[in-house]
């Protein structure tokens, strides 16, 4: 677990040490291909600008974090964006917990019965190449229609969270998929002389061996359903949470350019910290966890 952190910390200041790096050699203005003389925007630009206005010094975006947000008695920019990010990471969690559902009743559908997995695989592969920057306000819409009918309210962060879970299943699902197929031919023969059937095999043999799997699977689902939720805040307008908030301070990247980037780093930090959180799961998992897959 050390190795691993150590690890992922030396990972992230790489990271910083490559965006000083190109900051400190990049062209101020970027460098653009097939531009036509005396056209502004013509072109392709294959570099980016790195003047203070389009790429901040990693310094002044953490010094921004401790400054008022828009001046006066206003409480350091880092206070909103705590508040912001606490909020998108409930709806993902919310969404997360409904997509590890979803996912895992599709994946042992699947694993159970070969016609379904012929059925279903194909269409929930296409289901992750629909852009959510459009399918999110239609969502939105039916969520409003149905809040305004009898019945149960829908609150407009239920769509986010419904959101985050169409891509918070996908992982699980196929980990689901993958896992309850791992035993080999000889683990079930075994089970089958022991007169075992589909729930025993299931239970005691099946799952247990799905961990490996399935664990990798639970900390991708977290980090997308915190993507899905930033997303669907930014296409439905959802107030409060940070995908807003980013939306809100990009607009005053021009006269004030470190401050976008604070709601960035929150949702990065978001993404984290939903995955470190799930990886929890695997403390108590540690004698199932052989030959562990990636993700």
């Amino acid at each position: 677990m050390i190795k691993r952190l150590a690890w992922g910390a030396a990972g992230i200041v790489a990271l910083l040490a490559l965006w000083e790096f190109y900051k400190a050699i990049g062209p101020a203005n970027g460098y653009v291909v097939g531009a036509t003389e005396g056209e502004t925007g013509s072109g392709f630009m294959l570099l980016p600008r790195t003047n203070e206005r389009s790429m901040p010094h990693i310094w002044d975006m953490v010094a921004r974090l401790f400054q008022s947000t828009s001046g006066g008695d206003t409480p350091p920019l880092i206070v909103p964006v705590i508040t912001a990010g606490l909020t998108t990471l409930g709806i993902a969690a919310v969404g997360w917990v409904i997509g590890v559902v979803v996912g895992a009743v599709l994946g042992a559908v699947m694993q159970r019965w070969r016609l379904a997995e012929w059925g279903l695989l194909p269409w929930i592969v296409v289901s992750q190449t629909v852009p959510l920057i459009a399918f999110a306000p239609i969502l939105s819409s039916i969520g409003t229609q149905i809040d305004r009918g009898p019945g149960l309210p829908w609150p407009q962060w239920l769509s986010v969270a419904v959101i985050a879970s169409y891509l918070a299943f996908f992982p699980v699902a196929i980990g689901v998929l993958r896992g309850l197929n791992a035993p080999d031919r000889m683990q079930l023969d075994l089970m089958r002389s022991y007169a075992a059937g589909y729930w025993p095999t299931l239970l005691r043999l099946r799952i247990p061996a799905a961990v490996p799997h399935l664990l990798p699977a639970l900390r991708l689902a977290a980090a997308s359903a915190v993507v899905g939720a930033v997303v669907a805040e930014v296409s439905i307008g959802m107030r409060g949470g940070i995908g807003r908030m980013l939306i809100q301070l990009a607009g005053q990247g021009s006269s004030d350019p470190a401050a976008p980037w604070g709601p960035t780093l929150g949702s990065i930090a978001l993404g984290l910290i939903a995955a470190g959180t799930v990886a929890l799961i695997g403390v108590g998992l540690k004698n199932y966890r052989r030959g562990e897959a990636t993700a």
